[in-house]
């Protein structure tokens, strides 16, 4: 019978007391080590890798094992996608004030819930207000941890128990399988569904409307569009419907658009203070979507109904920390001065670049490539704006093309010790520009070099288009 060295393997004590792994024990916690000896010990035995065949082959396997232990989790990426406002990358990234904003609160002590002019306790509540009301022209705002949750708490303050009449062609799916009908039910509210998948009319509404109606609810469309035989009420239509009937309007606006973008061929997207203006009562949108700030759910609209909204015990449940409020506060100051809010606001920023600036970068790197001995083509590509917003729009763009062992050098890329995570198209790797970062150039250029290395990929000449 063959001997499986694996029955004799060294315990977990054994490789501890080694000289050999002395050294990790000096710079991680023993408890650390014992659990990077455990898995490297696991591994073997499971045959995963070969029996190590010496005391120093056992300490580089157990140093692989102590290396993922003391990783992140979440690590910084480049989106090389083309993708925008990418859900799975993190969506919008932060603006260099709103990245200062968190290190200066985060750092120590705040007046998070203190009321410095009283010196009594206040409300986290108050922060972003003032700054949202003169943006939108709402009379209040809320923040909550995100859209959805915004939406619910309004729903739940507004209509609880009763009925939200809502059009079934806006009854729609967003990210991640998530049901806006679905989130509806759970704020308490009793849906009661008006119209066609693909027309509904304003006289569907008015005859919905009885005494058990809560709430008219309109939500914005955003990563879809209708086409054809279609029909709906606008929000403008639907206000003094509700107004008329004494129930409030509530609108799911998602976007968050604070700025029109029409100046660079983004159109169709309504912004906040329109919103407001038409008549909405309560608005829900998102601060990480098109406003370019961090992760959060924004209420504005109506004194009346945020402050039910703000009086719900789910507001506390929904609540935001002191680092988001920090960084959305920021983020809304950047939008008092709208030229600074496009160069500022990376999403922004991102959207309004011109194909050209994007067309030198690409062809620069790819010089800068070229003499290193990576050979790379520029293409023409067309990025999107992503995270349910401008769903149909296609942004003129450029990309760092990769035509041979595209598959080998995408999981070089995603692997690397920064991550870039780019797209195959038509057996072509592409990296578009248009979502990196100019000051992170550099760091792609290394990040391709080591990845072209590990992948061993050959690509052709340069060919600029």
């Amino acid at each position: 019978m063959k001997h499986d060295a694996r029955r004799a393997l060294p315990s977990i004590s054994a490789l501890l007391d080694a000289p050999e792994l002395a050294a990790f024990l000096a710079r991680a916690p023993r408890s650390t080590v014992t659990d990077a000896v455990r898995a490297a010990v696991g591994r073997v035995r499971a045959g995963d890798v070969g029996v190590p065949a010496s005391i120093e082959a056992w300490s580089a396997l157990v140093r692989i094992e102590l290396e993922a232990l003391d990783a992140f989790s979440l690590v910084p990426v480049l989106n090389a996608t083309g993708v925008v406002l990418h859900t799975n990358l993190g969506r919008a990234p932060l603006a260099t004030a709103a990245l200062a904003a968190i290190v200066h609160t985060a750092g120590g002590a705040s007046n998070l819930e203190y009321d410095l002019a009283s010196g009594s306790r206040g409300s986290r509540h108050v922060h972003c207000v003032s700054l949202l009301t003169a943006l939108t022209g709402a009379e209040d705002a809320l923040v909550v941890n995100n859209c959805a949750a915004a939406l619910v708490l309004a729903l739940n303050s507004l209509s609880e128990g009763r009925e939200a009449v809502i059009s079934r062609g806006e009854l729609i799916e967003i990210g991640g399988s998530f049901r806006v009908p679905d989130i509806m039910a759970r704020s308490g509210a009793l849906l009661r569904e008006v119209g066609t998948t693909n027309r509904t009319h304003l006289d569907d509404y008015r005859k919905a409307i009885g005494g058990a109606t809560g709430a008219l609810v309109k939500v914005h469309r955003s990563n879809f569009e209708q086409r054809g035989f279609v029909a709906e009420a606008s929000l403008r239509d639907l206000a003094p419907v509700a107004r008329e009937a004494g129930v409030p309007l509530v609108h799911d606006f998602g976007s968050g658009l604070m700025l029109p973008l029409d100046g660079w061929g983004l159109t169709g997207e309504p912004l906040a203070r329109d919103c407001v203006r038409d008549g909405a009562t309560i608005v829900a949108m998102s601060g990480d979507k098109l406003l370019g700030g961090p992760q959060a759910g924004i209420l504005i609209g109506s004194a009346e109904a945020i402050a039910a909204c703000r009086r719900n015990p789910l507001a506390r449940a929904l609540r935001v920390d002191k680092l988001t409020l920090a960084a959305l506060e920021a983020t809304l100051r950047l939008y008092r001065d709208p030229a600074a809010a496009v160069r500022e606001i990376p999403v922004l920023a991102m959207l309004t670049t011109s194909v050209d600036a994007v067309n030198r970068r690409a062809v620069a790197l790819s010089e800068q490539l070229a003499g290193s001995g990576v050979l790379v083509r520029v293409a023409e590509t067309e990025a999107t704006v992503g995270g349910g917003a401008f769903p149909t729009a296609r942004i003129p763009s450029r990309a760092l093309a990769f035509d041979r062992n595209p598959q080998a050098l995408e999981t070089a890329l995603r692997r690397g010790a920064l991550p870039v995570i780019a797209r195959i198209e038509h057996q072509t790797l592409l990296l578009d520009l248009r979502t990196v970062p100019p000051d992170r150039d550099d760091d792609l250029v290394t990040a391709l070099m080591q990845a072209h290395a590990a992948s061993g990929s050959g690509v052709p000449p340069v060919a600029h288009s």
